[in-house]
């Protein structure tokens, strides 16, 4: 089973032309030491608890005797970890940490380079080297694009190069993930070990998996073995002393969540603040110069899904829940009764509209799209009235996103495993093409951020498949933006760049024939608010 959960792209001129190769060196060692030892004591604590309950069960047993626990009954598997004693002191005889996968490290004798080293008898091979350098090039006119895969129960976040002019995607390189991620963020500031101050430009991304803990990686470092900052509680145990170990929180808290992280969103005036939003119903504001929460907020009753950054009003934070119910709310005055909108069911996704910050999108479970006017605020959720709303599919909504460069050009994806295109006007909305690309149930639409490729969308999903559909060479998109479409080149047919093109259904004919029907179904389910 493969399948990808979630992309973003990384806008042209951010990526090093050449990334570095990771080096593990003893400043490396000490910090991730540090993070491999609090993976144990979380482990321990584990079988702590486990202990605990089986012996709290065996003492309610029958006749409310206590039974005690008869040592044979412990799994052979655990004895040789000697748990019991993992917290003892033992320097005898020099023995180094109790990490085995690191424990030799400070015995080991460092070399310069590879030719005072007595073991290696093949010296590095310089054109082997510059040959390795150049597969890893990006161009400046290069875009990456990142796409967070599980397979085979193995997480891990995909860093593509996309070649626009030669049509071309593949694999740049990969990191490992600790779970299913759910979220990603492009961020253009160095954090964590490689910080550089405000004014610094970076190229990272921030991911939110089912664990509560966010991850961020350096991007233009190839091989890392472990993140350039946590935020969450793993870093925050990370830098305390050790002392007596106390239980693991799974309660909401003002420091970090305890719960799944399904949404993430970078300031870009702001650029040291990111938001989060997670299934603990917080949502948090981190600022990435110190790793740390900066403010926690309780604005919803159930899972908050998606948070997303107004682009003019840079403190004002939209965020949408399982609750059904959306929220705007200024980051400054976290005391304040922010504005509050109701839909009919689940909220999937909320974004704000690039070209006009007084307007905002909300997908939901039931497939509607609400589009409304973030200056008509309701007296009560229930009483909201949108500007118009879209039947737009017949399942969930689980993708959507607005081109930030072609004004009223709008995505959707969907778990029905159809890919619509929209032309959002004064009038109200009106579908441009409909098409299944063979990627499966939609799970990731998005819009490339730079002008040059501006009509090119990712698309992702349960097959584990990638596409990038250039919709600018779709006969129905060109004659819907004739006035913003560049002139087509080639043969004219329509393109659609993936790694893997034989499992791509993706027909243009066919896609084209079920246009009307689909038309006609999006017009019925048009419904207009204004009155």
């Amino acid at each position: 089973m493969s399948m990808i959960t979630a992309t973003t792209w990384v806008p042209r001129g951010f990526a090093a032309p050449f990334p570095s190769k990771y080096v593990f060196d003893e400043d490396e060692y000490d910090r991730i030491s540090k993070l491999a030892k609090l993976q144990l004591d979380d482990a321990k604590e584990d079988l702590e608890e486990a202990q605990e309950e089986k012996k709290q069960k065996e003492t309610n047993g029958s006749n409310g005797t206590a039974k005690a626990p008869d040592t044979d009954e412990i799994d052979d598997d655990l004895k040789e970890y000697d748990l019991e004693h993992y917290d003892d002191d033992d320097d005898q005889d020099g023995a180094g940490d109790t990490m085995a996968m690191f424990g030799n490290m400070k015995n080991l004798v460092f070399h310069e380079n590879d030719e005072e080293d007595p073991y290696i008898t093949m010296q590095d091979n310089a054109e082997e080297e510059d040959e390795e350098r150049e597969e890893l090039q990006i161009l400046a006119t290069d875009n990456l694009v990142l796409a967070g895969r599980i397979e085979d129960e193995v997480a891990h976040l995909e860093v593509y190069v996309y070649e626009d002019e030669a049509d071309n995607i593949y694999v740049h390189h990969d990191i490992m993930l600790p779970a299913i991620p759910l979220a990603v963020e492009w961020l253009d500031l160095p954090v964590g070990k490689t910080a550089a101050g405000a004014n610094g430009k970076g190229n990272f991304v921030a991911v939110g998996t089912m664990d509560p803990d966010i991850e961020i990686w350096n991007l233009d470092l190839v091989d890392s073995m472990y993140p350039d900052a946590i935020l969450g509680q793993g870093a925050e145990d990370a830098d305390k002393p050790k002392k007596k170990k106390k239980k693991k929180s799974k309660k909401a808290n003002d420091e970090f969540h305890v719960d799944s992280v399904l949404s993430l969103a970078a300031n870009r005036h702001h650029r040291n603040l990111l938001a989060s939003s997670s299934a603990d119903k917080t949502v948090k504001l981190w600022d990435l110069n110190t790793t740390k929460c900066a403010k926690s907020y309780t604005y919803h009753t159930d899972k908050v899904c998606s948070v997303s950054w107004n682009p003019t009003e840079s403190t004002v934070l939209l965020s949408g829940s399982y609750d059904r119910t959306i929220v705007a709310a200024d980051m400054r005055a976290p005391d304040a009764k922010a504005p509050r909108w109701g839909v009919e069911s689940d909220v999937e996704t909320v974004r704000w509209n690039p070209h006009d910050s007084n307007y905002f999108y909300v997908s939901t479970e039931n497939g509607m799209i609400h589009y409304h006017d973030a200056r008509n605020a309701p007296a009560d959720p229930s009483q909201s009235k949108a500007v118009w709303v879209l039947q737009a599919h017949d399942e969930s909504i689980s993708s959507f996103d607005i081109n930030p460069v072609i004004p009223g050009f709008l995505a959707t994806g969907s778990t029905d495993k159809q890919v619509k295109l929209w032309n959002i006007q004064e009038s109200g909305p009106s579908m441009v093409v409909s098409r299944d690309l063979g990627v499966g149930k939609v799970f990731s639409t998005t819009f490339a951020p730079d002008k040059e490729v501006g009509f090119r969308l990712s698309v992702a999903g349960s097959k584990g498949a990638v596409q990038i559909w250039d919709t600018s060479t779709n006969a129905a998109v060109r004659a819907a933006f004739a006035t913003k479409v560049p002139q087509i080149k080639g043969d004219g047919k329509e393109k659609i760049v993936g790694l893997d093109e034989a499992e791509t259904d993706s027909d243009s004919e066919e896609g084209e024939s079920d246009d009307d029907d689909d038309a006609a179904a999006a017009e019925k389910g048009y419904e207009s608010m204004e009155e």
